[in-house]
């Protein structure tokens, strides 16, 4: 029997990604619940799947009976994490509840969080490693602050729900060919200059960031899928992380990118600047996710479907 998957906010870049590479494997049942089901609709057609799942507002979510539920829903979306300001709180402890509400019914369901990095806190000047703590200046917490705090809250309540089952990923980088161009991060704004033939200014910053490739992060939750008696914590990681000059110049050597470096650029970011936004800790090996892919290759098969 196909295994039944519901995923809450089926609208999203990661949530679109994770859509269209379930459903290529045909041995899922996908329940896809969004507010704007249109959009949703839309999608689905793309990808040629318009018949092939069910798809519902999250009024209907609790009418259901799920082996696995996938938490998509949340802003990763820099502009609209500002935008929302303190209603990411509200946003994220809501969808989050209703989930905890329904294993509370269904206890053999395991449910799927897609966590974040960002509840380590804003200082990345070194990547994280298994005895990494959370950092906060309690005294001045801003806007900026918001978004991770609000992932750290969820994923304190579900380790206090040791009878459940409930798995926290914590995904760093995400790059796809479903991604939105003007989501103004690095990859899109890149793609975007060589779309529209400009040229490309940045610091002498050589951030690393590390970006899972779609199909390994499918790897991974399918690896928890099955699993009984879990409640844990995973950060996410792929074969290898990759530095902003190494993208610069594969995207010159492949795209003709032209990029100019100039020491009076200064990037910020609402969440703090990210020097190092990537994990060491190998701690999912431990329920047997070997990534196939480094940042490279994600960066390569996914650019080229997007382009």
């Amino acid at each position: 029997m196909k295994k039944k998957i519901a995923v809450l906010g089926a609208t999203g870049h990661i949530s679109k990604s994770l859509i269209y590479n379930l459903s290529r494997q045909k041995r899922y049942d996908l329940f896809l619940f969004a507010r704007n089901l249109q959009k949703l609709k839309k999608f689905l057609k793309e990808i040629n799947c318009e018949n092939e799942h069910n798809v519902n507002t999250f009024n209907k979510f609790d009418s259901g009976k799920y082996d696995a539920i996938i938490n998509c829903v949340g802003v990763g979306i820099p502009s609209k994490v500002k935008e929302l300001g303190s209603e990411i709180f509200n946003l994220t402890e809501s969808f989050d509840n209703m989930v905890i509400e329904y294993l509370n019914k269904h206890s053999k369901s395991i449910y799927i969080y897609l966590s974040s990095g960002a509840v380590y806190g804003s200082d990345f000047k070194m990547p994280v490693c298994d005895s990494t703590c959370s950092k906060w200046n309690i005294k001045n917490i801003g806007e900026g602050d918001y978004y991770g705090i609000s992932k750290l809250n969820c994923e304190a309540k579900h380790r206090s729900l040791k009878k459940l089952n409930i798995v926290d990923l914590r995904i760093f980088n995400y790059f796809s060919r479903f991604i939105e161009l003007d989501s103004k991060y690095l990859l899109t704004e890149i793609i975007t200059c060589i779309k529209n033939e400009k040229e490309f200014i940045t610091n002498r910053e050589n951030i690393i960031r590390d970006f899972i490739h779609p199909e390994d992060l499918v790897a991974l939750i399918q690896n928890f899928i099955n699993k009984k008696n879990i409640n844990d914590a995973f950060d996410v990681y792929s074969k290898k992380p990759i530095k902003k000059f190494e993208i610069l110049n594969f995207f010159k050597k492949e795209y003709d990118l032209k990029y100019h470096v100039s020491n009076d650029i200064s990037i910020s970011s609402i969440t703090g600047n990210k020097n190092s936004y990537y994990s060491k800790s190998r701690k999912a090996e431990s329920i047997g996710y070997i990534p196939k892919y480094s940042s490279l290759d994600c960066i390569k098969y996914e650019t080229k479907e997007l382009m």
